[in-house]
């Protein structure tokens, strides 16, 4: 066994090198040398186990033809243990079907001797120590997943990320700055924010200042005093004073005048305020917490929102992910929905339909969580049954399920006549393009050996083969009910 050292550091990745050929073994250490990355070569396929046991590597290098053993059983052995190795395979010119079969049991990348240089190689290492950094990553984050956090539900790394930045943030007085798009949850953010910070027994107080006239929203904010503006017969606090001890919460906040930022400002400043038509200064304790649809550095840009507002509140930014980009949380949700609006109004149903769920996944959800809380309100309030199926979906859904059935009608039309069937039966015995199958059979198999291979678990299979699971739901679907159309 031999090994070489680069550069000095706290941490370097580990490469093993399994190549029973000390010359080429020797050739690959010299392209990699100049990296900081600690090689090791060893010959035999038992020297490698022990070292994959003892110290399992960062990234292997894997030849697939060694004297005592076939370099797959390494592989196997590397996935069946779950180790975080990204094994790149190398094998000879006429075994590339081999690699493609190793890339299936588990391998990230194949090269072919003799068809690699330098620069080819200390790119696929490089490329293969990524991968396995990010993977080690998701891992960490999926291994604390939550499916749920204060008032949330998904369990999506996006959502994870949010759910950290809350924690983190709560136990502070540093205002958050929450942006997303309409309808992602920011006013549950904000409460949840409230509800896990040492203010929790104050008042948590919620300003929408698009919802408030303009020139009610000073008084809104600060209060006024009785005759201080027409119709305003008494005296009445505003939200600032109402928050006293606790939070306030000013969503749509760049909505706000440009004459009132100015006041608030001063208010975010000192923490004192003046009501409408009073000569009183009054001073309170408020943790602010700031919400907006919009881009608010952009509103700066085009002068719409004070710049030195921005930078007094903009302290902790936390922006909601859009439903679209929260992977599978679009069906958790849903599903959460169902339930309750099914026994609030009395109904059977259990679940949604495999082929429903592949719609809620397609779709893009424009409205974000809110959308698809009224969608689920409408299917149950307008219909009863164990099961959501496509026909109960509502416009903009319907169109959606109306697409996808003319597409299986148009694609079960064009193939009256298979096209490569009949290619087929022209050509002689044993000719070699008999072996060629139609490319969206060869799609279809190797979705559905990945899902095999990962016990079902569609998003995991799907993140190994790098799609979209709603990209695997979609295709299945269409499966399906072209196989239903051909039956027919």
């Amino acid at each position: 066994m031999s090994g070489s050292a680069n550069l000095p550091g706290h941490f370097r990745p580990r490469v093993l090198i399994v190549e029973d050929s000390r010359a080429m073994a020797e050739v690959y250490m010299g392209y990699l040398k100049r990296e900081a990355w600690r090689l090791v070569h060893v010959e035999t396929g038992a020297e490698a186990l022990a070292v994959i046991e003892r110290e399992p590597p960062h990234a292997l290098l894997l030849d697939l033809n060694l004297p005592d053993m076939n370099g797959m059983e390494i592989l196997r052995a590397v996935v069946a243990r779950g180790l975080p190795v990204a094994v790149v395979v190398i094998t000879a010119n006429d075994s590339v079907l081999l690699a493609v079969q190793a890339m299936r049991d588990g391998a990230w990348d194949y090269l072919v001797k003799t068809q690699f240089d330098a620069d080819r190689l200390r790119l696929t290492v490089r490329n293969a120590l990524e991968r396995q950094r990010l993977d080690q990553l998701v891992a960490t984050l999926r291994d604390g997943a939550r499916d749920g956090y204060c008032g949330f539900i998904g369990s999506s790394l996006p959502m994870q990320a949010v759910y950290r930045i809350i924690e983190a943030a709560a136990p502070s007085r540093a205002t958050v700055f929450i942006t997303g798009e309409s309808g992602t949850g920011k006013e549950i953010c904000a409460e949840a924010i409230h509800r896990q910070s040492p203010r929790r027994d104050g008042p948590f107080i919620a300003l929408n200042c698009a919802a408030i006239p303009r020139d009610l929203m000073e008084s809104e904010i600060f209060g006024h005093v009785k005759g201080a503006f027409t119709g305003a017969t008494s005296e009445r606090k505003g939200a600032a004073a109402l928050a006293d001890g606790g939070t306030l919460f000013l969503d749509e906040l760049c909505e706000m005048p440009a004459e009132l930022q100015t006041k608030l400002l001063r208010f975010v400043q000192t923490g004192s305020f003046q009501p409408v038509g009073s000569g009183r200064i009054e001073k309170v304790d408020v943790r602010f917490i700031c919400a907006t649809n919009r881009d608010p550095r952009q509103e700066v840009d085009e002068g719409r929102f004070r710049e030195d507002l921005y930078y007094r509140l903009h302290v902790i930014p936390l922006h909601l992910p859009p439903l679209r980009e929260r992977e599978d949380d679009v069906l958790a949700i849903a599903r959460h929905f169902l339930v309750e609006y099914a026994a609030e109004e009395g109904r059977r149903f259990q679940g949604f339909r495999a082929d429903t769920e592949a719609v809620l996944l397609e779709y893009g959800w424009p409205g974000n969580v809110r959308e698809l809380q009224n969608v689920v309100r409408n299917i149950v309030v307008l219909n009863d049954a164990g099961e959501v199926t496509p026909q109960m979906l509502p416009a903009p859904l319907s169109r959606v399920v109306a697409a996808g059935e003319a597409a299986v009608t148009a694609r079960s039309e064009s193939r009256e006549v298979p096209p490569a069937a009949a290619l087929a039966a022209e050509l002689p015995p044993g000719d070699p393009t008999l072996r060629i199958r139609p490319l969206e059979q060869v799609e279809r198999e190797l979705i559905e050996d990945a899902i095999a291979a990962c016990d079902g678990n569609i998003p995991k299979a799907a993140a190994l083969l790098e799609i979209s699971a709603s990209t695997i739901y979609r295709k299945r679907q269409a499966w399906a009910d072209a196989d239903a159309a051909h039956s027919a």
